[in-house]
């Protein structure tokens, strides 16, 4: 543990920092630079002065902005979305958004506003979105906004509107296309009420009335009025009030109305058949009703007003069967979603295009049914068993074209879609596939072009399971298996697939033909197999594929020459989580892994499995260098091996003395090329690059630093190159000291060069970097570089804006020690002004 007096040494100083810069330190969050900034919940009392002008959307929510002033946001002309959501603004004078031309989304929710001037909202010229959700606003004709010609949605949700009185200035709003009135005091609407509609209709308007305590809708008000969509849920008391407001509801002309109570919102205790009789005197495109727990039995007198109404959502109903529905009517999309059915609705309306029947645990076997018009049919997730799939005897039509029965129980397949030839969209995925091997099932699907059966417990024996496919785009089959764990040449139709994928299939072995005839195939995915080796001679014909996912795999390596066979237009290959095996025997395929970083994905993250002394450590840290040794010095003897080893150690050790002693002599009287030599591990070269290289070469003033990426010389050794070109010419040596760094034998060995550099050069220095808090367990395994850090001082970064700052104010000011040059000029100078008021 540090000192105390040494702990206050370094917080003295960074408390002086604090104090002196607080007014222009910058608390809120750069989600993206010079766009968009978060300064939600800051305990601000006021608009930070330091937010660039060029901000775009800019979130203020949870603060303490009590009082918007005139022309508060005028320095954001660029403006365009703005969040002061419960910010305790008690007071919006005029003019207070002056100046945002551009705003298009406002939002105000949860302020307690008890002052808002008539032209608080004046300067809202492209004004699109105004949220003003539980602001204590009693009436919409005291709210301003008559002159915002732009606006689309209005929400004044959860607030103290007793009318549903539209002010006149709605005549001003030729754009408005959503107001949400939900969770207010309507209890009454009148003709009147809806007199600005009458004179100036919104067609393209859409209400939300949910969560008001309705009680009565006066008859004639809606008439002739046309509406987007309406909805009314957990609005009603009672049966008899629901019904007479429905009635109220006459004349209108709408394309969706929405009714039904929300799932936590329960006012209903029954529901009367009588109650939608209303309807009949209404026009519907669209029909939704949701959440009534004691719905009536379904007979012709309930859904006869609807009989005419093109699409039908019943979501969340105790329906138990809809076997009395009429032929003639004229749904053409009805949708059961969770109805608590007991067995299939045998329906048999002529007009149905589709049906979408999910959620329904209670049924358990297919019936077949007659749709002659159905196109679109959707029965997931109903727990159904369906024996002889499929033909068009099972739907009573031969114009499907999307079937889905995902997530069902047992399918057996009896049939090989007879008259179903039109279809373009089949899945099966996560129910259990029977008798898919023993014939070709998809032989009349030569239009389909999607075809999911994942997870469908399916073992793939029979090489002629997809013929037919002609025209198959994607293929789904992860999560199955195939005989031998060998993928064979099974694709042969596919000629226009695009996206396949077979992961998790068990798969060990890769046919060599297995891709031939794939040539527009774009996308696969080979993850989470059983693959030994990243045999590439498979993937050759493929020469369109841009991705290809080989991820958890047991891969240990690539032969060389198979490498090659890659195609060309691979733009991403992903080989984490494999078994690599970092040994010498498969250095060229390591360096294969380093050299291909750019087109693997994850490069960094790849790991190695053996040996046991390298696991857990990157690829990318292998070095070839280790792999230099003699084969005849391995097979002499061990006391040879011994004297010779130990020989060398001392020539190697005193060689570079020897190196670094000439290169003192040598460049001792110049001038250093660098003003620092920069080691650290490879794992650390994002910060080195992103961090250290563009703060310090980019800054002011600027230092030349020696990386070893891009200043070594090609051709030369790299022990060479560290020692003429890294510590000979440059100044100082900052050491990035990190996990990765110690468990780093080159790293450990430049380090050690450095300590004999400095040794030799009076005149030169080491700077430590502590990348992140570092265990002394871990550290004590250099136990000299242990010995340095706790005897000397060191930089310690911290990723903070405070933190930050101190960092690289530290940092230049240990680099422009003994630096000969500056330059001069009004930038440098105020730099220096700078430095040394923050230095007092």
């Amino acid at each position: 543990m540090m000192p105390h007096t040494r702990l206050a040494a370094a917080l003295i100083p960074a408390m002086a920092f604090f104090c002196l810069r607080s007014e222009s330190w910058d608390p809120c969050v750069q989600v993206i630079p010079n766009i968009s900034y978060q300064c939600m919940e800051l305990n601000l009392y006021k608009i930070p002065d330091n937010i660039p002008t060029s901000t775009k959307m800019l979130d203020l929510s949870f603060n303490y902005l009590s009082h918007l002033g005139s022309h508060s946001f005028s320095n954001f002309s660029e403006l365009q979305v703005l969040d002061l959501s419960r910010c305790e603004i008690k007071t919006i004078e005029d003019d207070a958004y002056q100046g945002l031309n551009n705003l298009s989304t406002l939002i105000l929710t949860g302020n307690p506003i008890q002052s808002l001037a008539l032209g608080a909202f004046s300067g809202l010229s492209s004004l699109q979105k105004l949220v003003a959700v539980e602001i204590n606003l009693v009436s919409l004709e005291d709210f301003p906004i008559g002159h915002l010609k732009t606006l689309k949605e209005l929400n004044v949700a959860h607030n103290l509107i007793h009318s549903f009185k539209l002010p006149e200035y709605f005549s001003n709003l030729p754009n408005l296309e959503y107001l949400d009135l939900s969770n207010n005091k309507i209890q009454n609407i009148y003709h009147e009420d809806l007199k600005v509609l009458h004179q100036m209709p919104l067609l393209n308007l859409s209400l939300d009335l949910s969560l008001n305590p309705l009680d009565f809708i006066e008859p004639g008000t809606f008439k002739e009025i046309k509406l987007n969509e309406l909805t009314l849920r957990s609005t009603f008391n009672s049966t008899d009030v629901m019904k007479t407001c429905i009635q109220g509801l006459a004349g209108l002309k709408i394309n969706r109305l929405i009714l039904g109570e929300f799932k936590n919102e329960r006012n209903l205790e029954s529901f009367d058949k009588s109650v939608l009789g209303g309807l009949c005197n209404l026009t519907i495109e669209q029909f939704r009703i949701a959440y009534f727990s004691h719905f009536p039995k379904v007979d012709t007198e309930v859904f006869n007003c609807l009989a005419n109404v093109p699409v039908i959502s019943l979501l969340h109903l105790c329906l138990e069967s809809l076997e009395s529905l009429p032929k003639d009517f004229k749904w053409q999309h009805l949708e059961l979603i969770n109805c608590a059915f007991n067995q299939f609705p045998a329906l048999k309306l002529k007009s149905l295009k589709k049906f979408v029947l999910t959620n329904n645990k209670g049924i358990s076997t297919f019936n077949k049914f007659e749709q002659p018009n159905l196109q679109f049919l959707d029965l997931k997730r109903n727990r159904l068993s369906f024996k002889g799939c499929c033909s068009h005897t099972d739907f009573g039509t031969t114009k499907l074209k999307h079937l889905d029965l995902s997530f069902n129980d047992v399918i057996t397949m009896g049939s090989n879609f007879l008259g179903l030839e039109q279809l373009e969209h089949l899945d099966f995925q996560h129910s259990n596939l029977k008798q898919a091997n023993d014939f070709s099932v998809f032989l009349s699907l030569r239009n389909l072009r999607y075809l999911d059966i994942s997870y469908t417990q399916t073992r793939v024996v029979f090489r002629g399971i997809f013929v037919g496919l002609v025209s198959l785009q994607t293929l789904k089959m992860a999560g199955n298996s195939f005989q031998n764990n060998l993928l064979p040449d099974i694709f042969t139709d596919l000629t226009n697939l695009m996206f396949l994928d077979l992961s998790k299939c068990q798969l060990e072995q890769i046919s060599q033909t297995a891709f031939h005839s794939l040539p527009r195939l774009q996308v696969l995915n080979m993850s989470y197999n059983k693959l030994l080796s990243l045999d590439t001679l498979p993937y050759k014909p493929l020469h369109s594929l841009q991705v290809l996912d080989c991820s958890f795999n047991h891969i240990v390596v690539s032969k060389e020459q198979e490498l090659q066979h890659l195609p060309r237009s691979l733009a991403s290959l992903n080989l984490t989580q494999n078994d690599f095996a970092c040994v010498c025997e498969h250095q060229r395929f390591l360096q294969w892994i380093k050299d291909q970083r750019q087109l693997l994905v994850g490069a960094e993250q790849m790991m190695c499995a053996q040996p046991l002394d390298m696991q857990g450590m990157p690829v990318l840290s292998f070095r070839n260098a280790t792999c230099q040794m003699s084969k005849t010095i391995i097979s002499v003897s061990v006391l040879t091996v011994l004297l010779v080893s130990v020989a060398g150690v001392l020539t190697y050790k005193f060689y570079f003395h020897l190196m670094l002693l000439a290169g003192c002599k040598k460049y001792g009287k110049g001038e250093s090329t660098y003003d620092a030599f920069v080691i650290y591990s490879s794992q650390d070269e994002d910060w080195v690059r992103n961090e250290l290289v563009k703060n310090l070469e980019e800054g002011v003033p600027p230092f030349q630093l020696c990386l070893h990426y891009r200043d070594f010389v090609p051709g030369v050794a790299i022990a060479a190159n560290i020692i003429q070109e890294g510590f000979h010419k440059s100044r100082k040596v900052i050491v990035v000291v990190s996990r990765h760094f110690i468990q780093s034998r080159w790293c450990i060995f430049e380090y050690e060069i450095a300590q004999t550099w400095q040794f030799l050069s009076s005149h030169a220095g080491i700077i430590f970097v502590v990348l992140q808090k570092l265990e002394k367990s871990l550290l004590r395994q250099q136990v000299e570089l242990y010995r340095l850090l706790s005897r000397n001082t060191y930089l310690e970064w911290e990723d903070s804006a405070l933190g930050r700052h101190i960092f690289w104010r530290r940092l230049r000011k240990a680099l422009l020690d003994g630096k000969p040059w500056r330059p001069e000029g009004p930038a440098d100078s105020d730099s220096r002004q700078q430095e040394a008021t923050t230095s007092i």
